[in-house]
């Protein structure tokens, strides 16, 4: 295939993209099956990446279909999608049309206030990213048969989309490390931020995992952990078949809670989780607290190939350390069982630290078409990107960790 024969289209439905084909691209060499992310035999080892859960058709479809990212919401989609001579796609990027700058979790409100005051229009805008979900991976989907150049071109779509539709701008957001860098190198702006993950050293199991920890610190892990069930309290996981609508009800209230309490209107609606868990209940787990045979808390995850991503918990009893129980050391229990490699533990929350979560370095990329918007934005991301390292730095002291210990991020990750 050459990319003479390969055309940019714009797509304002996944409806109009097969589900094969999207995945195709999305997650190369991977379906999932009814155990979970399963590798696709007859694909080369060296063209298989990581499966990731968010990137995915049934994932993506779930938001649109079940009307939570829809134009309605302020989210109409704008999925470009390079296709080849056959009308098969080459390479896509999940992209949306924004009236707003709700649930992105890379706040750009300072930004749009600015350009508005100095009597610009920041919105519309394309925000390339997967809505609601502050989890880094690829964005520049391609196939592994595709030109070697498409990411390049998807990135010359996204621009044109841009400057031919009014957009005010383009935010690429939550990366991986070989997006960021094409990225950059179309002379987009880079922008920094942090997140707490989880990284698995090969422990044999989570007394393993406390022994890097200094001496005070594990007690005092040791100590929540009692007393997080000290009430009576069972934590079981239910994945795949296990999980019921009555879960979902049961979860959903969990969910409107919080989302009440921390954002004033939840972004999802029931019928998302119903939709989740009939396409991809093999790659959800729900912890759930039960007082008296009866749930009382819950938190949401995702499974990908290697990564447990933790996204939303909620609670109607407040017990103490449980959160931290639900949603961060059984985060690690079930990761070390399944042999993953990380847990990434959603946006913010220095919290996370004193539970083994060490801060990593997430990244999004930025086209803005006014250039007095585009320099004054680039000035302000200099001293943010400072601000951001000088704080990771902190932090990383500040980790419950031996201090004889190499906790540096594992290679390859």
């Amino acid at each position: 295939m050459t990319e003479s024969t390969a055309v940019l289209h714009v797509e304002t439905s996944l409806r109009t993209i097969s589900r094969d084909a999207w995945d195709a691209c999305a997650n190369p060499g991977w379906l999932l099956g009814a155990s979970g992310p399963q590798r696709i035999a007859d694909v080369p080892a060296p063209e298989i990446g990581h499966y990731n859960p968010f990137i995915s058709h049934d994932f993506l479809w779930s938001l649109e279909e079940s009307g939570s990212a829809t134009a309605r919401t302020g989210w109409a989609a704008r999925h470009i999608v390079l296709k080849g001579a056959d009308e098969r796609p080459l390479g896509l990027v999940p992209c949306y049309l924004k009236s707003h700058s709700q649930g992105e979790y890379v706040f750009d409100h300072g930004w749009a206030n600015a350009f508005e005051r100095a009597g610009g229009r920041y919105y519309p805008k394309l925000q390339v990213s997967v809505p609601f979900t502050p989890a880094s991976g690829p964005r520049l989907l391609m196939r592994p048969d595709a030109p070697v150049a498409t990411r390049e071109t998807l990135i010359a779509g996204l621009q044109t989309l841009a400057l031919q539709g009014g957009a005010s701008s383009v935010h690429a957001t939550f990366l991986n490390d070989g997006d960021t860098a094409l990225f950059e190198e179309s002379g987009w702006l880079l922008r920094t931020d942090q997140q707490f993950h989880w990284h698995n050293r090969d422990y044999r199991d989570f007394d393993d995992f406390l022994e890097a920890f200094a001496s005070r610190k594990r007690k005092q892990v040791k100590r929540e952990r009692r007393e997080a069930t000290a009430n009576g309290i069972e934590i079981r996981w239910l994945t795949g078949a296990d999980i019921t609508e009555a879960d979902w009800d049961t979860f959903f209230t969990f969910y409107m809670d919080t989302g009440a309490r921390k954002w004033g209107r939840p972004y999802l609606n029931r019928q998302f989780f119903s939709l989740l868990g009939q396409r991809m209940a093999s790659a959800v787990l729900l912890v759930f607290a039960y007082r008296a045979g009866r749930p009382i808390a819950g938190a949401l995850n995702l499974i990908g190939s290697d990564t447990l991503y933790g996204r939303y918990w909620g609670a109607i009893e407040e017990h103490p350390f449980l959160h931290f129980e639900v949603c961060y050391h059984q985060a690690v229990e079930f990761a070390l069982k399944k042999g993953l490699k990380r847990v990434e533990a959603g946006a913010q929350g220095d919290h996370k630290l004193a539970r083994g979560y060490l801060p990593v370095t997430t990244r999004s990329a930025h086209f803005i078409t006014d250039p007095g918007l585009r320099q004054a934005v680039a000035r302000h991301l200099v001293h943010e990107r400072a601000q951001v390292e000088a704080m990771q730095e902190i932090l990383t002291e500040a980790a419950p960790f031996r201090r004889n210990l190499d906790m540096a991020e594992p290679a390859g990750d």
